[in-house]
């Protein structure tokens, strides 16, 4: 995710001292948009998957609901591609894109991404959130007439302040900043500055200030976590393991995807991948339940599975989320659903190091910092923002094993750069994405 800098403006100078105030303000209203989608998407999939099927008659979603759901998803992201505009956003292949998202397309963008969320497709929100965000940035810079750089400026400010609601707060947002636009030198400074402003001032929603006690959002939910103590040589290997592996599955994950991507350009190519895409996924999901998992484990993002897979004891369970969840990411990577990529890859990452916790009883909490470094460096070629969230997921209770997340991370980077078919020219989040319209001066990659 690169951006470019805002050119001809000093960054001590007066004008660039009032985009900064400005991209300050514009962090309020770009998180409170993020945290109304988020919490539309929490609130459609406790409908849908838990209170539906209670009024149904049953304890748990039946099996035509686990098929059905995703197909009606599949129609409504159709939909909202075929008729609003904006094609319902960036697809996740190609990660999180740094262009700019007019306020036109935020419907579509809005309506892709419910169709596919809480309907059970497994992508996360990261993607759609940010391109919430730089809508209103967008907003913004037309109401204040100003022109094409301070608009890319004042569009990544509002991706990067709904951002910091899904990362637990502006650190990561503002790595995720720094580590894209590493190739610009100096000239970062004029991007950095605004984002992180705005990251800061817009997450002060979630956290509160003064009387306001602030919003909640979901994320990655780990209750419980046992203390880590006591780093071994053992733990280091194994998370050098996960890191190389975790790149291998998901460069893998992601070529397959690509290879269905293809086949949208045929006739009718995109209606029926959609449609054929959704109706997998519940398959999946029903095959992987009379295998011992539960669809909510299976479908979604993996945010609320992360505790359930690094406490699993049995190494077959943790087989079968691992291979579904893979199988549906896939799927829903290739087949035209609208949604971020980084969640689903974190989930991927934390269940291949709880094998460990199930063979021979290594820490959860390892596990989670592990894994969760491994999946995030693996899916976005960064490497020091998936380090700094595996080690604020774990907090204080994984503070030993942060080493072992950076081997993780670093094991991870080097291996999926290495297995990258084109090489990379610097640090960027995702493959480049197509542009929609003129990018207002070269970015990073």
């Amino acid at each position: 995710m690169s951006t470019a800098p805002t050119g001809g403006a000093s960054p001590t100078g007066p004008k660039f001292l009032a985009l900064i105030l400005v991209a300050g303000l514009l962090g309020i209203p770009a998180a409170l948009v993020a945290a109304l989608f988020l919490a539309a998407v929490q609130g459609m999939e406790s409908a849908l998957w838990h209170h539906l099927p209670r009024l149904l008659g049953a304890t748990s979603p039946p099996w035509y609901l686990v098929l059905g759901l995703p197909l009606l998803g599949a129609l409504i992201v159709l939909f909202a591609r075929t008729v609003l505009p904006g094609d319902g956003g960036n697809t996740p292949l190609e990660g999180l894109s740094s262009n700019p998202t007019p306020f036109s397309h935020a419907p579509g963008v809005a309506l892709a991404a419910l169709g596919t969320l809480p309907f059970g497709a497994i992508l996360g929100p990261e993607a759609p959130v940010i391109a919430l965000g730089s809508a209103i940035g967008m907003a913004a810079a037309r109401i204040a007439r100003v022109g094409p750089r301070p608009r890319a400026v004042l569009s990544a400010s509002g991706s990067f302040s709904a951002l910091s609601a899904l990362f637990e707060g502006p650190i990561v947002a503002g790595l995720l900043l720094v580590e894209a636009n590493l190739s610009l030198g100096s000239a970062a400074v004029a991007i950095l500055l605004p984002g992180l402003v705005a990251a800061a001032i817009g997450y002060l929603i979630f956290v509160g200030f003064g009387n306001f006690g602030g919003l909640n959002t979901p994320g990655l939910l780990v209750p419980h976590l046992s203390v880590y103590q006591g780093l071994h040589l053992g733990d280091l290997l194994i998370a050098i393991v996960v890191g190389v592996a975790a790149a291998l599955a998901i460069t893998l994950i992601r070529r397959v995807a690509m290879a269905i991507d293809a086949l949208r350009l045929r006739p009718r190519g995109k209606p029926l991948l959609l449609l054929a895409g959704g109706l997998s996924v519940g398959v999946i999901a029903l095959i992987a339940q009379r295998l011992g998992a539960t669809p909510d484990d299976v479908l979604f993002s993996g945010q609320a599975s992360v505790g359930t897979v690094a406490t699993a004891t049995s190494a077959t369970l943790v087989l079968v989320l691992f291979v579904a969840k893979a199988l549906g990411y896939i799927v829903s990577l290739g087949c035209g659903f609208r949604g971020g990529p980084i969640f689903p890859a974190i989930f991927l990452g934390i269940a291949l190091a709880s094998f460990p916790v199930a063979w021979f009883g290594m820490s959860p909490t390892l596990a989670i910092a592990v894994g969760a470094a491994a999946g995030m460096a693996s899916q976005t070629r960064l490497l020091m923002a998936p380090l700094v969230f595996a080690a604020l997921l774990v907090g204080k209770d994984g503070f030993d094993a942060i080493p072992a997340a950076v081997l993780a991370s670093v094991a991870a980077w080097v291996a999926v750069n290495a297995l990258a078919r084109t090489p990379l020219t610097g640090s960027q989040v995702t493959e480049p994405a197509r542009r929609t319209e003129p990018a207002p001066a070269a970015g990073g990659g």
